[in-house]
């Protein structure tokens, strides 16, 4: 999950990635498909909005990815592209069932993510507490350390930045609060400088 957490992906894209979509040279992680269901019938996908994109890809974040394939390497996948009769597409998927098989959201909720959100002491779940919530918290976490709401929509592949700051604007700090630390910065760490009407 932390591919998720790490990179605000959603559930479709983090079951369709594959270890050749981490660019370590670059240092982002390509997001260029999903598994999705049509019909009943599982597919590889472009992701939503058919509109791939880069994300930047912590350290942190690839060495556990690393972990995770030194310890289950990646089944070779295939599946349909884009339609159930659509040309047969193989992946080696990160995340897969126990056969190898591509996963399905139903099966990955009930056997997965239920376990460890009640594991974590979620005892009450709601809506907002699916796997849903890793991207909120991966927007959180961006926000807080300052980035902007052009760039987080990007990572999160939203169709525009104003949806992007009507979701998370109440995540955002306060500008007094980022004002004070701007501040507290400069003159924490800046040279002491003359004050007066001739600085200014």
């Amino acid at each position: 999950m932390v591919i998720g957490a790490g990179c605000g992906l959603r559930q479709g894209e983090l079951f369709g990635v594959a270890p050749e979509d981490f660019d370590r040279e670059a240092g982002v992680l390509h997001v260029v498909r999903q598994v999705r269901v049509i019909d009943g019938k599982q597919v590889f996908a472009l992701p939503k909005r058919n509109k791939t994109r880069d994300v930047p890809l912590a350290a942190s974040v690839l060495r556990l990815v690393d972990e995770h394939i030194s310890q289950f390497e990646p089944p070779a996948v295939t599946l349909p592209w884009r339609i159930p009769s659509g040309a047969p597409t193989t992946f080696r998927l990160l995340l897969t069932t126990e056969n190898g098989l591509p996963m399905w959201r139903n099966r990955f909720n009930d056997r997965i993510w239920n376990p460890a959100r009640r594991a974590a002491g979620v005892t009450n779940p709601t809506r907002q507490d699916g796997t849903h919530a890793l991207r909120h918290h991966y927007a959180s976490v961006l926000l807080d350390a300052g980035e902007s709401i052009k760039a987080l929509s990007e990572y999160l592949g939203h169709h525009d930045p104003g949806f992007t700051l009507r979701t998370y604007t109440h995540l955002m700090p306060t500008s007094t609060a980022r004002t004070q630390r701007a501040i507290d910065s400069m003159f924490a760490d800046g040279p002491e400088t003359p004050d007066g009407p001739t600085t200014a």
